[in-house]
């Protein structure tokens, strides 16, 4: 069948045309909710087959001032464990209908044009990833009635839904699992530019070990990195590690790629053995925990019910822009491998 357009695209007055049916009633067809008949819709549907036809979703963004774009704002690529959270952020987006706009934020001179660019393709909402994009981002976006959803966030804004791993229980969890295996000389690593969800996680190892403390039957340190990555986890164990009388025979480190650089560090620096010296615990269970290399004790974030849980808040949050705050907290698991003791 020819067409009256000289881009090839087969357009909804084509589909309208095969099917003899009006142009209102193909729109219908293809947008969820709609009413239309059972025998329209099979039609339409038939003929949209046959022609090839595919919705435009510029055009429908176009008409309806919003399109089914969802703004999803990093801070850089280049954390594993945010890697792994942006396949499952796509994937929960597509089951509704939805596509992501990445926006990168770790440059602050760019913020203004990048905040600018998401609101020129009239994003549906906005996931705020964890890290540290600015929560400024966060507060634009609601002064302009832009439904936002954070994930691994701190809950301090109004209008605004949070899924959280439970960090506060995480970091317990690795601070029970340390003293039970014989560690007493314990370490927090850290880095100064911390983030919530590792400061909330030093929260719970602190107070999990409190009562130890108190009574003499362990010690703790809080060592901050030059930053929460393995070069800050490489160059954290010459000077953690240098003190042969007081070194830590137990660390829990805020994220996996900082105990990986630790235990390198360790290796090579020092020709300190994992666990047979000092145990190492991380936090996030990113892929390369799993290698046989590292075999990283750590608590695995579930990536998948993190993504689910906020592309649903959000999804809800459209519907309903005004409805209260929510917080989501979901549970981690404690991973054991080969960087602790049994």
């Amino acid at each position: 069948m020819s067409t009256d357009h000289p881009s090839g695209w087969i357009t909804a007055a084509d589909v309208a045309r095969k099917a003899g049916v009006s142009r209102s009633a193909v729109s219908r067809t293809f947008t969820e909710g709609a009413s239309v008949s059972p025998e329209t819709r099979e039609k339409v549907q038939r003929a949209a087959e046959a022609l090839g036809y595919q919705v435009n979703m510029l055009a429908r963004s176009m008409i309806q001032r919003q399109s089914n774009l969802v703004g999803v704002v990093v801070k850089g690529f280049d954390d594993p464990f945010l890697q792994s959270l942006l396949g499952p952020i796509t994937h929960h987006l597509a089951l509704r209908s939805l596509a992501p706009l990445l926006m990168d934020a770790s440059e602050p001179a760019q913020l203004a044009k990048s905040l600018r660019h998401l609101l020129q393709y009239r994003i549906a909402g906005v996931i705020l990833t964890s890290g540290t994009p600015p929560i400024q981002l966060a507060q634009e976006y609601l002064r302009l009635r832009v439904p936002v959803a954070m994930i691994n966030r701190a809950p301090d804004l109004e209008g605004v839904d949070v899924v959280n791993s439970d960090h506060f229980e995480g970091g317990a969890l690795a601070a029970r699992t340390l003293l039970a295996s014989g560690a007493r000389k314990l370490v927090f690593l850290s880095s100064a530019s911390t983030t919530y969800s590792a400061r909330v996680r030093g929260e719970g190892f602190v107070q999990a070990l409190a009562a130890a403390v108190q009574r003499g039957a362990a010690s703790l340190r809080h060592f901050d990195a030059s930053g929460a990555t393995y070069a800050g986890g490489f160059e954290a164990a010459q000077t953690l590690l240098a003190d042969t009388h007081n070194r830590p025979d137990g660390v829990f480190c805020a994220n996996d790629v900082l105990a990986c650089g630790l235990v390198d560090g360790a290796r090579r620096q020092y020709g300190l053995q994992v666990p047979a010296d000092f145990q190492v615990i991380g936090f996030d269970d990113i892929p390369m925990a799993g290698l046989s290399a590292y075999g990283l004790t750590t608590l695995r974030q579930n990536v998948d019910a993190l993504a689910q849980s906020a592309v649903a808040c959000l999804a809800e949050r459209m519907a309903e822009p005004d409805m209260p705050s929510r917080t989501l907290q979901l549970p981690v698991a404690l991973v054991t491998r080969a960087t602790s003791r049994k």
